[in-house]
């Protein structure tokens, strides 16, 4: 029998009888849990079954940050990237296996290890295992802990400190926590106590730690300023163990924080065997200097103070602030859509803005210690990411904390790395996992490390894998977050978990590994020291790092070394190297690395009789013989491939000195699809390993649409590397972007039709698509009009409309598919109503959408869908033309979903799942001027259509792919690289 504990009424906030100094601030929120339910141990219920369904499940509040267009550093990448990191071998996971599959979007996995159990939980369910992998309880509904309650966004915990798991979901009726503690160390056998706590808002993204006096919870608050509404909780720990109804919620604010949309700051959760000292609780988060606000990069840290006893004397500090390297947290202005992979599925959330769960803390003899991760922006382009990682410390409990060592993780094959978790062990060694993805590259799981005595401010260990996905994400929703616990038996070894898709499914899988080492015996190289690119010689001195990662001090060795894998040298290594230790060797046989312009590869091994560890045996580096003339193109800086491209425009790019002399008066040119552009002058000079932008004089007409192949080079007559002379990059001219100024108001603020119902528009740079996110259906049979709804942002009579629908999928709006045209909108702030109707032959299926709007004495043409306006708006979007009076087969066409798959090169899996059709189905596919490339029929097989799609034979850039019959099709893009 349940057993239900109902809380005695809420204790307000006595504000006026508390002292507030400039240091410490008050406690905005205090109560008690509203009820606490003794569940019986799982092993006696029957499970309620998990809900499979696909769905999108609680999406983040998330508020684009104010962010000022041109403000923050870095400019041109990031400082901490360093593009020659080099990594020695570590060692493959331990222990994989696939946790949750599911149709959330996204799964928000989590799962902690404790003595005997790893408990995973995902939206909106549960799993148990054992430490073997072996599923002791089957994925089941969260309502089996928290009856009726399956919203979801669960985090799992194991408190080492008390021997007990934690299971955590949100409610939002009435808002707040729910919290379930095992009554015992076996989840499985021992029950549950579960909490409920309401708060005054919504707590999105809720991020659970462990302290000594509570459980710590924060929370995005986007819908009020954190300044004014609490985003920062603590839950009284002691008494939720003991199964007390009388727990209390403590709830504060955020002094001295910027307004810029979403919060997601985080505690620190507290590893080890000793809990630290009670109370300095630190909470964190970041400061990007792009946002309004914010003047420098920087971390603030404040430090709570809960009294249980009398909680109105609980205080939150004003903000340590730690300045930091500079970084770029900002990926599109704080969209979803962020990173690219394969195409076309849509680009991915980078999470940005977010410290990523968790931000481990432990003590350690003579300092305290806390990691912690975000993603950052590699290199400005917005779509590719790599993880800003930090070690802080502090001397004693409660001292301020400084930066101890700061890197940026960059995935060494060009991949994006983001949403990391990092776990810090007894050693003080350092593990971060991650996702990769790219446009080549399916979301997959990685790790990688760094042991305490490694060179800081960079991670050492060569990438492992966890998993590789196996098709992309369908949808721009990933993670929300992963999940990293280190391992209570040795307090050395992490488990991992994290999301990729596979099989048609979100999955979860479980990457168990360690940094530290267990092997007795163990050698490993680590580096080459010398020599290192420059000027070289036919006797250079090869110098390798030799590493003891084992227990045991070795000696009596051999080591080698090899140029471009030709025929090793071997020389015996004399002396010992202790347990940890690292010794620089010396061959005394020369190499010869004579040259000019010539990168050797130079391997180094050991070989130890016994040495458990083969996979850092070996290290290669790349030395090159750098001659004194050697300049290249190494960047095209403008346009940028994301820029809207017109007429007249400059061109620049980023010239590079690779060689060890000065170089001036070199002649740089630029061509375009093959033909030179213009030849022109570097006449200033540019110093060794120096970058430097170049600007031509000449311009550049990009206004037509289609492809353009771009290709710049520099062309010094004695360059010893020609190999780098040359950069080329495809410049695309999609669906045509016209740019206006509508920061006047002039054009759309607001459009609505059907499920369209986009009522915030805000003014870039005129031209907007919402193709991914703003669509819906229109039965083309109806037989009442359709209503458009529009309000503009100015006060002239002369903002006018159009609307096309492109019938024929061929990327062109075209006259003939105007379904208004030349319409007049009232002014500022007022409805405007416009019928239109759709003739009974217009093409059925999914048809990009364009709508124009702006000021006719204004230049540029509103009846045209590619000029460029001087005052307006112009929008895109996605409509689904139906019809009621169709057969079913026609109506399953419409609603299947079409899904194309990258699978490698320029190949291509497209397929839509429906019964077989009456009519043949075709596949077209249409480059962006409108051409006609493929018309080929799609086979049925296995309950699909299907067809492996060869783009070969395409240059880079986007297509439009169409499958369907004369009455209905779908259509998508995809991106030829």
């Amino acid at each position: 029998m349940k057993k239900k504990y109902f809380s005695f009424a809420l204790l307000m906030l006595p504000l006026l009888l508390l002292a507030q100094t400039d240091q410490q601030r008050p406690a905005t929120f205090i109560s008690q849990a509203t009820y606490v339910i003794e569940i019986p141990p799982i092993s006696s219920q029957t499970l309620l079954p998990p809900n499979d369904e696909a769905r999108e499940v609680n999406p983040k509040q998330m508020s684009t940050n104010t962010v000022v267009i041109g403000k923050g550093f870095p400019k041109g990448g990031d400082p901490l990237w360093n593009k020659e990191a080099q990594y020695y071998g570590g060692k493959a996971p331990s222990l994989t296996f696939e946790a949750a599959s599911s149709g959330s979007t996204p799964t928000d996995p989590t799962g902690a290890i404790g003595p005997n159990h790893f408990v995973n939980a995902w939206n909106s369910s549960f799993a148990i295992y054992d430490r073997t992998g072996t599923q002791l309880v089957a994925p089941a509904s969260l309502a089996t802990i928290f009856p009726g309650e399956t919203l979801g966004d669960p985090i799992v915990l194991y408190d080492n400190f008390a021997d007990r798991f934690v299971i955590t979901q949100f409610s939002s009726s009435p808002d707040g926590f729910l919290v379930a503690v095992s009554q015992g160390p076996d989840p499985v056998n021992d029950g549950w106590f579960t909490y409920r706590f309401n708060t005054d808002t919504f707590p999105d993204y809720p991020k659970y730690t462990i302290w000594s006096d509570g459980y710590y919870i924060t929370a995005n608050k986007d819908q009020g300023s954190p300044t004014t509404s609490e985003v920062v909780f603590a839950i009284e720990r002691d008494e939720m163990l003991s199964g007390n109804a009388g727990a209390q919620i403590v709830g504060f604010n955020l002094p001295d924080i910027s307004n810029n949309g979403f919060y997601s700051p985080l505690g620190f959760n507290a590893l080890g065997s000793t809990l630290p000292p009670t109370g300095n609780a630190p909470i964190i988060y970041l400061q990007d200097d792009a946002w309004a606000g914010v003047s420098e990069d920087h971390l603030k840290i404040w430090s709570i103070n809960v009294d249980w006893d009398t909680p109105a004397n609980s205080t939150i500090s004003t903000p340590q602030e730690l300045m930091t390297t500079a970084f770029d947290a900002v990926f599109d202005g704080g969209s979803f859509s962020n990173l690219p992979q394969p195409p076309s599925d849509p680009d991915i959330d980078a999470l940005q803005a977010t410290i990523m769960y968790m931000a481990h803390y432990r003590q350690f003899g003579t300092y305290n210690s806390a990691v912690l991760n975000f993603t950052v922006d590699l290199d400005g382009s917005d779509d590719l990411a790599g993880i800003r990682w930090y070690e802080l410390r502090q001397n004693n409990h409660g001292d301020p904390w400084t930066i101890f060592q700061e890197g940026t993780y960059a995935q060494p094959d060009g991949d994006s790395a983001f949403c990391g978790a990092m776990g810090l062990d007894n050693q003080g060694n350092i593990g971060l996992a991650y996702t990769v993805v790219s446009a080549s590259t399916f979301p997959s799981l990685r790790y990688t490390g760094r042991l305490v005595t490694d060179s800081l401010n960079q991670m050492t260990i060569a990438e492992d894998i966890v998993v590789n996905g196996s098709q992309s994400n369908p949808s721009n929703r990933y993670g929300d977050y992963a999940h990293l616990t280190v391992d209570p038996v040795d307090d050395q070894t992490f488990w991992y978990i994290g999301e990729y898709f596979a099989e048609g499914a979100r999955k979860n899988q479980v990457g168990v590994f360690k940094v530290a080492s267990d092997a007795e015996d163990d050698l490993g190289i680590i580096e080459i020291v010398a020599p290192t690119s420059g000027t070289l010689s036919s006797s250079e001195i090869v110098t390798i790092a030799v590493r003891n990662f084992g227990r045991n001090d070795q000696s009596g060795f051999s080591l080698s070394y090899q140029i471009d894998g030709g025929t090793a040298v071997t020389e015996n290594f004399v002396g010992t190297i202790a347990a940890g230790g690292t010794v620089n060797f010396s061959f005394s046989t020369t190499a010869d690395l004579s040259t000019e312009g010539q990168t050797y590869a130079i391997t180094g091994s050991v070989s130890l009789t016994g040495d458990e560890n083969a996979n850092n045996d070996s290290f290669t580096s790349a030395v090159k013989f750098i001659g004194a003339n050697d300049v290249g193109v190494t960047s095209l800086v403008a346009p940028a491939t994301t820029d809207d491209l017109v007429g007249n425009t400059t061109v620049s790019v980023n010239v590079r000195n690779f060689g060890t002399a000065s170089q001036s008066n070199f002649d740089v040119s630029y061509s375009v699809n093959s033909s030179t552009v213009a030849t022109e002058t570097f006449t200033n000079t540019i110093a060794s390993g120096a970058d430097a932008t170049f600007t031509f004089a000449t311009t550049f007409d990009f206004s037509s649409q289609g492809q353009y192949n771009f290709s710049s080079s520099t062309l010094l007559s004695n360059d010893s590397d020609t190999s780098n002379d040359t950069f080329s990059v495809a410049l695309e001219k999609t669906l045509c972007r016209p740019t206006s100024n509508c920061s006047t108001g002039s054009g759309l603020k607001s459009f609505s039709l059907e499920d369209i119902q986009n009522t915030s528009i805000t003014c870039s740079n005129g031209y907007e698509d919402f193709s991914d996110t703003q669509n819906t259906g229109l039965d083309r049979s109806s037989a009442s009009p359709f209503t458009v709804t529009v309000q503009t942002g100015i006060t002239s009579l002369d903002e006018r409309m159009t609307i096309w629908i492109d019938f024929n999928d061929n990327g062109v709006f075209e006259s003939g598919e105007e379904v208004l045209t030349d319409r007049g909108i009232f002014p500022a702030d007022t409805d405007t109503d416009f019928n239109f109707s759709l003739d009974s032959n217009d093409a059925l299926g999914e048809h990009f959408m364009r709508v124009r709007a702006g000021d006719e004495t204004s230049s540029g043409n509103i009846g045209t869908s590619c000029d460029n306006l001087g005052l307006g708006t112009t929008h895109d979007y996605k409509v689904t033309i139906t019809d009621s009076t169709l057969s079913l087969d026609d109506l399953r066409l419409i609603d299947s979903e079409l899904v194309i798959l990258y699978k490698e090169g320029k190949q291509f899996e497209v397929s839509i799942e429906t019964p077989p059709q009456e009519a043949p189905l075709r596949i077209t596919i249409h480059n962006m001027l409108g051409q006609r490339l493929l018309d080929q029929n799609i086979r049925y097989s296995g309950g699909r259509y299907v067809y492996d799609l060869d783009m070969s034979f395409a240059s880079a850039g986007i297509y439009l792919v169409r499958v369907g019959n004369s009455q209905s099709g779908k259509v998508k893009r995809i991106a030829i690289n």
